[in-house]
């Protein structure tokens, strides 16, 4: 049941990605020739207009199919015969859509739950803060001169951090102040920390709940373009990458902890979704981004044979990168 529930979620975000380029495509007057929701076989199909829906077998992904993206058509609603700011339109509005939902995500479960703030409600004693100085109420502002606006902020610098020294800025009484302090390992956990507790800020407002979903999704955002830096420079583990079984099964474990876990994961997966599709790569959204922002700025279009191939190419390693981590989930899963 609670897998039936994950694979729903991450087909609602699919939508949500796939209906983006779907919506501006017809605000750009292309013609829409499939719909899907799905890769593989297909398993439910409606003829619309002009528009087929489609709903396959396998929860991978989606896409939409215009005239004229893939195959030149001298149909003026065609793709290909737009001008590159209109395609370029097109082509974002799934990874924003994405975004979108993110914020909107996360400003209900604000609403609902609340949020973890920055400041601290009670201090571990004889911990590392307690022996630095830190009392309840005071609110971290800055780690090592990064700005801190969430909690999860503050626990990402710390994590990341490796043990080492922490120059804290925080405030207390309207006044700044500066405190030094080096996080010890908790063997339990497996992690560092420095010995305080975080305050749950609730009963919000509408306007709040806003500003947290805007205020949670770029905290999110720097995680994950961190995340994604380290990634290339080769200095993430195995043991740390999923793929679509670690999604499903984090997505089911999430769902089972009751609806605004779920949501909290989708928000995640949604932008994480979003800021992927954006890297220029073959075959990806900002593969096309790069290739229609060439075309607006010089005036050239690119030859689409070649373009078709280069996508064809990149579409295979993409794939084949499904492939092995997918076997990664089943051979080395991650342990939760």
């Amino acid at each position: 049941m609670y897998i039936v529930a994950a694979i729903l979620a991450f087909g609602i975000l699919v939508l949500v990605h796939e209906f983006g380029h779907f919506i501006m495509a017809k605000a750009n007057g292309i013609k829409v020739e499939e719909f899907s929701i799905g890769m593989g076989p297909k398993l439910i199909g409606i003829k619309g207009k002009e528009t087929e829906y489609l709903i396959k077998l396998l929860p991978i992904g989606g896409y939409v199919k215009m005239l004229g993206d893939e195959e030149k058509s001298t149909d003026e609603r065609a793709f290909n015969n737009k001008s590159p700011l209109r395609k370029l339109s097109v082509v974002v509005a799934g990874p924003f859509m994405n975004l979108v939902l993110s914020i909107v995500l996360f400003a209900i479960i604000a609403s609902q739950r609340g949020y973890w703030a920055p400041i601290v409600e009670k201090v571990v004693p004889n911990g590392p803060a307690a022996v630095a100085g830190f009392i309840p109420g005071d609110k971290i502002v800055k780690v090592n001169d990064k700005k801190i606006t969430t909690w999860d902020d503050f626990v990402t610098v710390i994590y990341s951090g490796d043990g080492a020294p922490l120059n804290i800025n925080f405030t207390r009484n309207n006044v700044e102040n500066n405190i030094k302090l080096t996080p010890i390992k908790d063997t339990k956990e497996n992690r560092y920390m420095i010995g305080i507790y975080p305050t749950l800020i609730e009963n919000i407002s509408f306007k709040e709940s806003v500003k947290q979903g805007f205020t949670q999704t770029g905290s999110l955002v720097k995680q994950t373009v961190g995340f994604f830096k380290t990634l290339f420079q080769g200095k993430v583990s195995k043991n740390d990458v999923g793929g679509p079984l670690t999604i499903i099964k984090v997505s089911g474990k999430a769902a089972k902890a009751g609806i605004m876990s779920l949501m909290a994961f989708a928000a995640y997966i949604s932008l994480q979704l979003a800021i992927f599709n954006i890297i220029p790569f073959p075959a990806l959204d900002g593969g096309y981004i790069f290739l229609f922002l060439f075309e607006a700025i010089t005036g050239k279009r690119v030859d689409e044979n070649k373009l078709g191939f280069v996508n064809y190419i990149g579409f295979v390693i993409l794939m084949g990168l499904m492939v092995l981590v997918t076997i990664k989930d089943i051979l080395y899963p991650i342990k939760f």
